[in-house]
C-alpha cells in the first residue's frame, strides 16, 4: 500500500501496460512501479466543474494519462446532476454538499409562484413559512403528477433550473439559484399516523407536530443536523434550500466485458470506466461498479490475462520506457515550478468550471458548446503561460498537485463539450435545448445515436481527437423513451 502517492503516467512496454510513474506527495520523489498488469480505479471527473459533491482531491489524472497513452475515452458528456444539494453560498466556496436523495421521499419541492415573493425572500424581507399554500408552486408535482417529487435526478434537476431561470429562485447568491425542500406536510401526515398507532384518534395540532418531528428525527436526524451545521437553519422549522450539483460521471475510459481498456494489460474499474451506465446513472452504482467490478469481475479477468504472462518474468524498472516516462513527468513538473506566472491554479480551475457549468451543464445547445470548446482552449493556453505554482517539486506541494490535475481537466473539459456537440439528441443527463418536445421533455434519436462514443487522443489540442463509435445492439429488450407524466 502506497498512501499519499499519485499516479502521473502509465508505462507501456511493447504495447502492454507494464507499470506506472507515481509521485510521493510528501517528499515529491518520483517513483517507478512495475507490474504485469495495471488496474485504474481512481473515480470520476466531476471536479472538471470546479464545484461538485466530489472530494476536492478527486481528479481525472490517472484515467487521462491512460487515455493519452492510447486508451479510448467514452461518453465524456454523460454527467449526472444531483437535485438535492445545498446551494452555492459564495464565490470563495470550493465544494458542494450532497443531501441524501432519501429526503425526496418525505419532502415536497417548491418555489413561490410570484416572482416578487421570491425577490422578497432573497432580500430577507419574507420567510418561506409566510408563503401560504396557494402561493407555492410544487413544480414537480404539477409537471409530473404520476411521479411527483420522485422523478429521476436529471428530470428533477432540469425542472429546478427552469423555475430559477424564470426568476423564482430563492437563494440569495450570485445566480439566485435555489428551491425549497419542505417537510411540513410530512410532519402532519406522520404525526397523525404515529398518534393513531398509539391509540390517540383525535390528536391536537401540537401533538401531531411533536410526533411528526420526532418521526423525522428518527429517519433523517443526522442529515438534518448536518444541514443545520452548514446553513445555520433548522429544517424542522423552515424548509431546506436545495439546488442541483454535479455528482457522478457516467463516462470514462472505454473497457470491454473483461474491464480491459484498449491498452492490453490496463484494466479500469468503478467510476473511472464508462461501463454499465448510459446517459443516466443506474441505481446503487457504488455497489454495482465498486463492488461488482472489484469482487466479481477483476479477480477473474485479470487472472485470465496474467495466465498468458506466466513466462514473462519480472518486469524491470530500468528499461528505456520507464526512464522516458519518468523524464516526461519530471519535465512537466519543472515547467510548472519554473513558470513564474501571475495567476493561481484555482483562478484557472474556477474559470474552467464556470464555462463547464453554464455551457456543458444541465442544459446545452450548439452555440454554447462551440463557445465552450473555444473558450476552454483559450483558458488552457493562458494556464500554461500564466499559472503560478509556489514552492518546489521536492516537498509537500498542494498547488503543484492541483496544477498537474487541472492541466488534465482542461483537456477533458474540451472533449466533453465536443462529445456533447456531436450528440444531436437529448437523453438522460445530456440535454440539448434544440432537441425537446413541446412540453420541454427530452427527444432521443435512437436511430442515429444509439452508440457509445469512444474518443482517441491525438495531442494536447483536444479538437483533433478522433471519434470512434461502438454501436449498441439490443436483442432481448426493446428500448423506448420514458414518460414521467
Amino acid at each position: 500500500m502506497f498512501s499519499r502517492h499519485e499516479m502521473l503516467d502509465l508505462v507501456k512496454v511493447d504495447g502492454k501496460a507494464r507499470g506506472i510513474i507515481a509521485r510521493n506527495l510528501i517528499t515529491g520523489e518520483l517513483e517507478r512501479h512495475s507490474a504485469h498488469a495495471v488496474v485504474i480505479a481512481s473515480g470520476g471527473y466531476g471536479n472538471v466543474y470546479f464545484l461538485s459533491t466530489n472530494a476536492m482531491g478527486s481528479n481525472v489524472t490517472a484515467s487521462w494519462k491512460v487515455h493519452k497513452q492510447g486508451a479510448a475515452f467514452s461518453n465524456p458528456c454523460f454527467v449526472q446532476i444531483h437535485p438535492t444539494c445545498i446551494p452555492v453560498h459564495g464565490t470563495n466556496q470550493a465544494k458542494l454538499t450532497l443531501m441524501s436523495e432519501s429526503l425526496r421521499n418525505s419532502g415536497r419541492i417548491w418555489v413561490p409562484k410570484k416572482k416578487e415573493d421570491a425577490e422578497a425572500i432573497r432580500a430577507g424581507k419574507l420567510k418561506p413559512t409566510q408563503i401560504v399554500e396557494e402561493e407555492r408552486d410544487y413544480f414537480l408535482e404539477r409537471r409530473y403528477p404520476a411521479f411527483g417529487n420522485l422523478v429521476p435526478r436529471d428530470v428533477a434537476s432540469r425542472a429546478a433550473k427552469e423555475v430559477c431561470d424564470e426568476g423564482h429562485g430563492i437563494e440569495a447568491n450570485d445566480t439566485n439559484e435555489g428551491v425549497y425542500l419542505d417537510f411540513s406536510s410530512e410532519v402532519k401526515t406522520k404525526g397523525r399516523e404515529v398518534a393513531y398507532a398509539k391509540g390517540n384518534h383525535n390528536p391536537t395540532e401540537e401533538e401531531i407536530t411533536t410526533l411528526g418531528k420526532k418521526w423525522l428525527e428518527q429517519k433523517y436526524g443526522n442529515l438534518f443536523e448536518m444541514y443545520e451545521k452548514i446553513t445555520d437553519e433548522n429544517p424542522y422549522e423552515t424548509p431546506m434550500k436545495i439546488y442541483p450539483a454535479v455528482h457522478y460521471t457516467m463516462g470514462g475510459v472505454w473497457v470491454d466485458y473483461n474491464l480491459q481498456s484498449t491498452i492490453p494489460g490496463c484494466f479500469v474499474a468503478g467510476e473511472a470506466n464508462f461501463s454499465d451506465h448510459g446517459a443516466n446513472r443506474l441505481g446503487a452504482s457504488a455497489l454495482m461498479q465498486g463492488l461488482a467490478d472489484g469482487y466479481f469481475v477483476l479477480p477473474y479477468t485479470v487472472s485470465n490475462y496474467l495466465a498468458d504472462e506466466i513466462r514473462t518474468g519480472k518486469i524491470t524498472t530500468d528499461s528505456p520506457e520507464f526512464a522516458q516516462a519518468e523524464n516526461n513527468v519530471k519535465e512537466t513538473i519543472e515547467k510548472f515550478i519554473n513558470n513564474n506566472g501571475t495567476k493561481s491554479v484555482d483562478h484557472f480551475h474556477k474559470r474552467l468550471g464556470h464555462v463547464m457549468w453554464n455551457k456543458v451543464g444541465m442544459a446545452r445547445n450548439e452555440k454554447g458548446l462551440k463557445e465552450a470548446i473555444e473558450e476552454i482552449g483559450q483558458i488552457r493556453d493562458e494556464f500554461y503561460k500564466d499559472v503560478y505554482v509556489p514552492g518546489s517539486a521536492n516537498e509537500l506541494n498542494p498547488e503543484l498537485e492541483k496544477a498537474l490535475r487541472v492541466s488534465d481537466l482542461l483537456e477533458l473539459g474540451q472533449l466533453m463539450a465536443m462529445d456533447a456537440l456531436q450528440r444531436n439528441e437529448s437523453c438522460g443527463g445530456h440535454f440539448r435545448e434544440e432537441y425537446q418536445d413541446a412540453e420541454g421533455e427530452t427527444l432521443r434519436d435512437d436511430e442515429n445515436f444509439s452508440f457509445v462514443s469512444a474518443w482517441e487522443y491525438k495531442g494536447q489540442d483536444t479538437t483533433q481527437a478522433v471519434l470512434h463509435k461502438e454501436e449498441l445492439k439490443y436483442e432481448f429488450i426493446k428500448i423506448a423513451a420514458r414518460n414521467y407524466k
